[in-house]
């Protein structure tokens, strides 16, 4: 017994793997937990076209709510990995609902763009705590297997993503704003969930306090560690700026090309988000098998030729392209964040914060730019100048083959 005990202290990973049960539980309901978060902030591009029409918004505008939100989003997210990285506070999960709780009710009854504003930076705040502690529960649940849990934790948001337009053109497009507040039930159910993760975790801190002894065991120099997260962050930048071109303004892009309604349009968006929850899902488990940087080169390169195609089709290549799009370029974010925390290991939150920060700030700081150059040039204009962004692909070139990836 002494024995096994040493061994399970010794290695989390096989901590983790010895209660599997217990572990896959603890993986499936962060996954759920993140479904429910990224399905209530999917609200907000969901009701742009509404609140545009309303409110006599421009393209800036539109941008801006999404700028404010993602930078709430992204500036705090690093900061809270750094610091639960040596602190850890189980019981933030639960906090950051609260404050997304706030932000939803608030975006139902707000009458100005300011306070608009407001709402949607609440909502990012909620989210900024929520991402690199909900990160790290999956790892620490994971049993070894880090792709897996990463993808499996992230295509529940991706799933909420999905679902979320779906869910606002049944019950806000029809019938107002105001309806908005119905997806506050979704948060309350959440803070349920993330209190049972937040027991859990606290009761396994012992996992979290091993890992900090991790040393690296990939080889490299420090400049190269270094030279290589530069390079993941400019695949980053090029994937979330064209995600931002979808999340935001493709409902905008087929009303306008295509003539479609608001509720067609958001049935296309849904389509779109579903291929990405696939190929985010699909896109972990892979890399576990063959390689993390082969996923991200072909995620992210092999997109181009799509993306350039995209603009010159009608209706119905428009509708098949985004779910190829989707998929292709959704599996690297996992392969991203566990490469990034294999090369930096005993900062699994810093770096969760770190990437999942910069999906959102550079997809915030992409919506903004490209609402403006949609004001000057049209919607249609954006589409053809984002279709290069896959090329940053090439890039995936210099990342170093590791013992590990």
């Amino acid at each position: 017994m002494a024995t096994s005990n040493a061994q399970t202290a010794a290695s989390p990973a096989l901590a983790t793997s010895q209660s599997s049960p217990l572990v896959m539980r603890i993986i499936g309901a962060v996954a759920l937990a993140h479904l429910i978060n990224d399905l209530i902030q999917s609200v907000l591009p969901s009701i742009y076209p509404m609140l545009k029409a309303n409110y006599g918004l421009t393209f800036t505008q539109v941008g801006l709510i999404t700028l404010t939100f993602q930078l709430t989003a992204s500036l705090l997210q690093p900061w809270v990995g750094y610091y639960t990285d040596r602190h850890p506070k189980p019981y933030l999960l639960p906090a950051g609902m609260i404050c997304t709780l706030v932000g939803i009710l608030m975006m139902s009854q707000v009458g100005s763009f300011p306070l608009i504003l407001l709402a949607a930076g609440l909502i990012g705040i909620g989210s900024s705590t929520f991402h690199p502690e909900a990160s790290r529960v999956a790892r620490l649940a994971s049993g070894g297997r880090f792709g897996l849990a990463q993808s499996t934790f992230q295509v529940g948001g991706n799933a909420g993503s999905a679902f979320g337009p779906l869910l606002a053109a049944a019950i806000i497009i029809p019938f107002g704003q105001g309806n908005v507040a119905w997806f506050g039930l979704f948060a309350v159910f959440a803070l349920v969930v993330l209190y049972g993760i937040s027991r859990w975790y606290a009761n396994h801190l012992n996992l979290f306090k091993l890992k900090q002894g991790q040393a690296a065991t990939h080889g490299l120099s420090k400049g190269r560690v270094i030279s290589a997260l530069v390079v993941l962050g400019l695949l980053v930048f090029s994937k979330y700026f064209y995600m931002a071109s979808f999340t935001s303004y493709f409902t905008f892009y087929l009303i306008e090309k295509f003539d479609l309604s608001v509720a067609s349009s958001q049935l296309h968006l849904f389509l779109f988000l579903g291929a990405v929850a696939a190929g985010t899902f699909f896109g972990g488990p892979i890399g576990d098998k063959v390689g993390r940087k082969a996923v991200i080169w072909f995620s992210i390169l092999g997109v181009a030729p799509f993306t350039l195609i995209l603009p010159h089709v009608d209706l119905f290549w428009t509708s098949i392209l985004s779910v190829l799009i989707g998929f292709i370029l959704a599996s690297a974010f996992s392969a991203i964040v566990v490469y990034a925390q294999e090369l930096v290991p005993g900062n699994v939150g810093m770096i969760a914060g770190v990437f999942f920060g910069l999906m959102f700030g550079f997809g915030g700081i992409g919506a903004a730019l490209l609402g403006h150059l949609a004001d000057i040039h049209g919607i249609e204009y954006v589409y053809g100048l984002c279709s290069f962004l896959p090329l940053f692909g090439v890039l995936a070139i210099f990342l170093p083959r590791t013992k590990r990836v």
